[in-house]
């Protein structure tokens, strides 16, 4: 039996990504679990398994591809024994003959407007670009010949050709388009070139597009975590018999899922129209997880279900999978909430940026022992206060619940017994 691996959807506002290596080659015989793929999206390095046993017959994607949801990836001969169904395939027939058909890229032709100018531009196969962003181009009537590539050997990628698109829209519109000076910053001294990863470069497109769309509003308060340090501190010995480090994120997750079941708004989402405010009734919150290769933002799901020791588990597993790669589609998938902690870096306060179609944000900042004034005896107290904030989208959510929202957030973390085991 002859199949084809599909490739799967990637997450929830991942569209596409690009292939960074072919683990395998024809001719090669493969198992259940092999690595065949390995991605790069915008919001991580994702391995991509094969379902099932057999031979590779043909790869019909290169490093460097972009490729989208259902696009074709490789082509395998099944083993006879391994006849299990896969999300990730199609099966097709026995005795279907597979062919190899090439196709030709056409020279088009297509008028450019450049200050009120028509000009007659060709696409020819000079242009180092996938089939899909070619496709993409003839549709629209783009000339690649006049766009810079940004991808690996001056690839012209689908966000170039959207760069281009928008850049072409704020024209026609009258929109001043302000493009950026080249400056040789080596006349003033030494200088190094350091190459963005793609994703820097596509994190860095997503959080402007996030940042221009949505109006942020961020709020400030402060936590006491004196009680839950001290519980920290007396489960991190129970975990360190089972292998599990105990941080301070997973109270704080299981916090968040608390208040977000009392104030739904804040795990929900706008719909497509920006008419309807879809409330979700899952908590599943994104981590965001600093990598040498950029930020990753995987997710840790049904976490209302979940003790401080799965959650401890699951995001040790989650982190080494983050920094070597290893991160499954499925892992980046469904987030309804994303907590971004710098806590053990430093810092005593910062504004994330909204991770659409979420609607807020928390940022945590490094905690301190503080004197704080006890009302009842007039004294003041040590206390561990734990700095914090959210960002959130101000069309669904207003002041005064963003107010209440971290109010009753410091008021569940102040309660050991809601992280009891």
């Amino acid at each position: 039996m002859i199949k084809e691996i599909l490739l799967p959807d990637l997450g929830e506002g991942i569209e596409g990504a690009e292939v960074s290596e072919v683990s395998v080659s024809v001719g090669k015989n493969v198992v259940k679990d092999d690595i065949i793929l390995v991605l790069e999206s915008d919001k991580a390095s994702m391995e991509i398994p094969t379902d099932f046993s057999g031979e590779v017959l043909d790869i019909l994607v290169s490093p460097g591809d972009e490729v989208k949801t259902g696009q074709r990836l490789i082509t395998i001969k099944v083993d006879s024994e391994d006849k299990k169904k896969t999300t990730l395939v199609d099966s097709i027939s026995d005795n279907r003959e597979i062919e190899e058909v090439k196709i030709q890229e056409p020279i088009e032709e297509k008028i450019i407007e450049v200050n009120n100018t028509e000009v007659i531009g060709r696409s020819s196969n000079k242009s180092f670009a996938s089939p899909g962003v070619r496709k993409l181009s003839r549709e629209l009537g783009i000339n690649l010949d006049i766009i810079s590539g940004t991808g690996q050997k001056n690839r012209i990628t689908k966000d170039d050709l959207h760069s281009y698109i928008k850049i072409q829209m704020s024209i026609s519109s009258g929109s001043k388009v302000v493009l950026k000076k080249e400056i040789d910053f080596s006349q003033w001294g030494k200088v190094e070139v350091l190459k963005l990863t793609r994703i820097n470069k596509i994190t860095g497109n997503r959080l402007q597009e996030a940042w221009q769309e949505i109006p942020h509003v961020t709020q400030y308060d402060k936590a006491d975590i004196t009680e839950i340090d001290t519980l920290r501190k007396k489960l991190k010995l129970e975990g360190g018999k089972k292998d599990i480090k105990v941080t301070f994120l997973p109270f704080i997750i299981k916090a968040v899922s608390i208040v977000l079941r009392e104030m739904p708004k804040f795990n929900s989402s706008l719909d497509h129209t920006d008419q309807n405010l879809i409330l979700k009734k899952y908590y599943h919150i994104g981590v965001a997880i600093d990598t040498p290769n950029g930020l990753t933002v995987p997710c840790v799901r049904n976490v209302e279900e979940k003790g401080i020791f799965d959650l401890s588990k699951e995001l040790m597993d989650l982190s080494e999978k983050a920094r070597n790669k290893k991160l499954k589609p499925e892992d980046l998938k469904g987030s309804t909430f994303t907590i971004s902690s710098l806590g053990g870096i430093g810092g005593t306060a910062f504004s994330p940026i909204v991770n659409p179609p979420e609607v807020a944000i928390m940022g945590v900042s490094k905690s301190e022992w503080c004197h704080v004034y006890n009302k009842e005896t007039k004294e003041f107290d040590v206390r561990y206060l734990m700095p914090f904030s959210i960002s959130y989208d101000h069309r669904v959510i207003d002041g005064a619940a963003a107010a209440t929202f971290t109010t009753r957030l410091s008021q569940v973390l102040l309660n050991t017994d809601n992280f009891k085991e």
